[in-house]
């Protein structure tokens, strides 16, 4: 990040699937983490106009000048089509790249681990591969790990199954991990945060 991206906006994304039937599903954390900072934010999301998304503009991190404002947001166009609506906010909202932060599962992780990064590969997500197509591969990644699937079972119906009875134990208190890690990314920085969370 640049001196001279202090003051713009952060544009925070929960990728997932809409809808009902994958609210649950590992392959939504990213959409978990997104409800519970809106929560925090004190907001609702609301249709984007500009946008196949839900969004919420507030600000995170401490009152006075320490507050980053962030537009939080989840693509509604389904996990493989995210890099449209993501680029269409990042542009409405004038958010350098390096400012965008995707919050995603990932498989190569342990269950409940998180990382972050700036740039990178795609790992094979969907939602990343849309994201990096459509705007390059600088921008923030919290990685929140969902482990790999068992046996002979295949990724993408892993991914699609909701977390299990005693991964679900302990969820609540990995998305508000995940939570408090986007708030230190975008208040303290990279370094910071990765400090603090990766573990």
């Amino acid at each position: 990040m640049t001196t001279d991206d202090t003051g713009a906006p952060w544009l925070v994304v929960g990728l997932g699937n809409p809808g009902p039937g994958y609210a649950g599903n590992r392959h939504n954390v990213g959409f978990m983490v997104a409800d519970l900072l809106a929560e925090r934010m004190g907001g609702k999301f609301r249709r984007a106009a500009k946008a196949q998304a839900q969004v919420l503009e507030g600000r995170i991190g401490p009152a006075g000048p320490g507050s980053r404002r962030v537009i939080l947001a989840k693509p509604m166009s389904y996990m493989n089509l995210s890099g449209g609506p993501v680029v269409a906010l990042r542009d409405f909202y004038k958010v350098p790249t390096a400012h965008v932060v995707a919050v995603h599962d990932e498989l190569d992780i342990d269950f409940g681990v998180l990382r972050l990064k700036l740039g990178g590969g795609d790992n094979g997500h969907n939602g990343l591969k849309s994201m990096t197509k459509a705007m390059g591969s600088d921008y923030h990644r919290l990685r929140f790990g969902i482990g790999r699937p068992p046996g002979r079972m295949q990724v993408a119906d892993f991914v699609l199954k909701d977390f299990s009875g005693a991964e679900r134990k302990e969820l609540d208190y990995f998305v508000d991990r995940g939570a408090d890690a986007v708030e230190c990314l975008v208040t303290e920085g990279l370094e910071r945060a990765q400090s603090t969370y990766n573990s």
